[in-house]
């Protein structure tokens, strides 16, 4: 779930929250900064800023931020002791920043923005008394918001976010497999599309809010999703011939992830034929068959989880 997005729908609905922003580490820490957590009246709704007692710190500290309306800074040095206590194997310093959400016109717009935008630049006052708007959004290209997802300025005033959104995923096959495998990705965060040329199968009631789909075959769903090197393919259709058809498509595209399920006689089979059409064997090679990590999976859910755990390792060496 998008925590910007949740933020905003709790307050414009009426609610009581806050949100809490790692917003700077120092030395090894369990989260990185960025990392983001909701809080309502009663406690954590969405995300987490690192457990044990650092979290139920940050808790209180939101609950306390909602009574007060006002932000505050919390600092945790996760001294060698700590650590060991909360069975984490950090010992580094983290602050973070407890906002109350605020029933402000302006105020939500920049949750709203943030929680749509490709890219861009939050700024938060880190004193609400003097600064207004406490708030603000700016609009920049991916390319210019590189650095750290999250920091404290230098005079400490404001606390500025970087935004760039997660990869995108594409599932081609929307059958138990290829199902199951947009619901991990989308709970691991990644942007999903799922792609069936059968409508009752790319059919959004059977998925999360969080997942998009679209009922068509590979023109189609590139001619909506032109592909770049920041996305994710993952073939699981029903059969062989429409494996190879959208292979032959995504093989020679930007996407800097391709997958495709099977096993290894798959792979030579599928090819073989391709190479034949022409497709060139560099094109080939990068793609991942089998996809995900060998650790033995047989059902659609383990299936799924070997595979996203290699989309996080491809992300995450990417970032």
């Amino acid at each position: 779930m998008n925590v910007w997005k949740a933020a905003a729908e709790l307050i414009s609905g009426g609610g009581a929250g806050a949100l809490a922003t790692v917003a700077r580490v120092r030395g090894s820490t369990p989260v990185p900064a960025g990392t983001k957590m909701l809080v309502g009246a009663e406690g954590r709704l969405i995300g987490s800023v690192g457990g044990g007692c650092v979290e139920a710190d940050v808790i209180g500290a939101a609950l306390a931020s909602q009574a007060s309306q006002q932000p505050t800074l919390l600092t945790h040095h996760l001294n060698a002791d700590l650590a060991g206590d909360l069975g984490l194997s950090c010992g580094g310093t983290v602050d973070v920043f407890v906002e109350p959400l605020i029933a402000d016109e302006p105020y939500v717009r920049v949750l709203e923005a943030a929680a749509s935008a490709d890219s861009g630049l939050v700024r938060t006052a880190t004193d609400w008394t003097r600064e207004a708007p406490v708030k603000t959004f700016e609009a920049r290209p991916r390319a210019s918001v590189s650095g750290s997802a999250a920091t404290l300025t230098r005079d400490g005033r404001f606390m500025e976010e970087r935004l760039t959104q997660p990869p995108r995923v594409f599932v081609f096959g929307a059958g138990h497999v290829g199902s199951a495998i947009a619901r991990a990705a989308a709970a691991a965060g990644f942007r999903v599309v799922v792609i069936d040329d059968r409508a009752d199968y790319a059919d959004a009631s059977r998925f999360g809010d969080d997942v998009i789909t679209l009922a068509g075959d590979v023109d189609a769903a590139l001619l909506r999703y032109p592909l770049t090197a920041a996305d994710a393919v993952v073939i699981a259709t029903r059969g062989h011939r429409n494996d190879a058809v959208i292979l032959e498509r995504v093989a020679t595209s930007p996407a800097g992830y391709v997958g495709l399920l099977g096993s290894s006689r798959k792979k030579i089979v599928v090819t073989k034929g391709l190479t034949a059409a022409g497709v060139p064997a560099k094109s080939l090679q990068r793609v991942r068959v089998p996809v995900g990590l060998a650790i033995g999976a047989v059902t659609p859910e383990e299936i799924a989880v070997s595979v996203v755990a290699e989309l996080i390792a491809w992300r995450r060496q990417e970032a």
